[in-house]
């Protein structure tokens, strides 16, 4: 079947999706909005004179997935059955990722792409009287699934390891060391929790932990417990069997967060600690050594 965007006299016209299938669809997309910190504790505080900055542009993004085919002159109406705008702050960026969903013939790629980019711009539209020079980057779709092309995920090249840990011992504080060395099935040489079982080896995310660092808590690795701290990938969206590959070593997820120590210092200071939620455990599918700065990847299956 022919998908043309041009017609027989070679200009452009809309795709005839009438004999595809109807399939369950996905897309998720993002944007980034960077701020000046004064322009972000006045959008956390509620100090911007327009109105609550993040509520006004979820709506927005929301209502821009509704109206994508009004805008883009390609896009099919499309029966949206869910839209979710999503943001994540640091001290001076603001991290948006939009979810689409439908059942029907074509994607909703676009609809996720205009959601976040009007997400953006509505923020800038609500701080632009505190801050001109506001930048909006990153526009990019993040990942679709459903139709006939099957399934996209954007490679994170940015995700890395920022430590590696071990404990010679149970119940001992893990520290941190240059390297781990992994073993097929097993885990990491030398760390007390390797062995013939399912948690063969911890990872958790920096971004996890800011929350911890914003309530005034100084942390350093293995302060959770963790072998390896990773940054610029978003683990709590793994799953089950999930595989993860990090310079040459392959691991596979087993269980996503455990329950929590009751002597947990962390959770005494703050009232609560990330791990239980937001660790991710593995077992090793192919062994080798982990450093710092090692590139992380996610394996995509064949479709």
């Amino acid at each position: 079947m022919d998908f043309s965007h041009f017609n027989d006299q070679g200009r452009a016209k809309m795709v005839d999706v009438t004999q595809k299938d109807e399939t369950y669809r996905i897309a998720k997309a993002g944007a980034k909005v960077k701020v000046n910190s004064a322009t972000m504790q006045k959008i956390k505080s509620g100090g911007i004179k327009k109105g609550d900055v993040l509520a006004v542009a979820q709506v927005a993004g929301i209502m821009a997935a509704k109206k994508t085919s009004y805008t883009i002159p390609m896009c099919h109406p499309i029966m949206i059955s869910g839209v979710d705008i999503n943001f994540k702050l640091t001290n001076n960026e603001i991290n948006i990722i939009s979810t689409v969903k439908c059942k029907g013939a074509t994607g909703v790629e676009m609809e996720a792409l205009n959601a976040a980019c009007t997400a953006a711009l509505t923020i800038y539209d609500m701080c632009k009287s505190v801050q001109r020079d506001i930048e909006i980057t990153d526009i990019m779709l993040l990942e679709k699934s459903g139709g006939k092309s099957g399934i996209f995920k954007r490679d994170n090249k940015n995700a890395t390891v920022l430590s590696t840990c071990i404990s010679e011992q149970k119940g001992t504080k893990k520290h941190e060391v240059p390297f781990v060395e992994l073993k097929n099935d097993y885990g990491i040489i030398g760390d007390a929790h390797a062995g013939k079982w399912h948690r063969q080896i911890s990872l958790l995310a920096n971004e996890s932990i800011d929350t911890i660092r914003q309530a005034g808590v100084v942390v350093s690795a293995g302060d959770f417990a963790e072998n390896i701290l990773t940054q610029g990938i978003n683990l709590k969206e793994l799953t089950i069997n999930t595989k993860i590959k990090i310079a040459d070593t392959i691991l596979q997820v087993t269980q996503i967060g455990k329950e929590c120590h009751t002597d947990c210092e962390i959770k005494k200071t703050v009232g609560k600690c990330v791990m239980p939620t937001e660790g991710v455990f593995a077992k090793v599918i192919k062994g080798g050594k982990i450093q710092k700065g090692d590139v992380i990847e996610i394996i995509k299956e064949d479709i």
